[in-house]
């Protein structure tokens, strides 16, 4: 019977956001920006679980577009600025919003991913 430690359970969200290890939210969840440690300093969780794939890509140009589109609807309709102003006002802040909002959301996928026990489907083998 192995023994293995008992971490308590930890909110996927504030593990995620924080960029933490989703089993003890003490170690980093990342060793770069984006590329994902190979284990947990802390614990030792392997994160070879992990694959977040395009999920917190398509949740964050969602967001990120709505917040962006919004505000420029806004400004159009309310100061009517040339075409130079927009550009010089939403590429900036579209590069802000999506690169800032990237590595957190990714950091809640993969806490999500290991609070569910989330795997790649497998089918049975056996026919009866």
């Amino acid at each position: 019977m192995p023994l293995d430690p008992y971490f308590a359970p930890i909110s996927p969200w504030s593990a995620g956001l924080g960029c933490r290890c989703p089993r003890c939210g003490r170690g980093p969840l990342f060793k770069g920006f984006l590329d994902l440690a190979p284990s947990c300093t802390a614990c030792g969780l392997d994160y070879a679980f992990a694959d977040s794939g395009d999920g917190p890509a398509v949740f964050v140009i969602l967001i990120a577009g709505f917040i962006v589109v919004a505000l420029a609807f806004w400004v159009e309709v309310s100061f009517e600025p040339p075409l130079w102003v927009h550009a010089l006002l939403w590429v900036p802040a579209i590069l802000v919003v999506t690169l800032g909002l990237l590595r957190p959301f990714k950091g809640v996928m993969v806490a999500l991913q290991y609070r569910n026990k989330a795997a790649e489907g497998r089918l049975d083998s056996h026919t009866p």
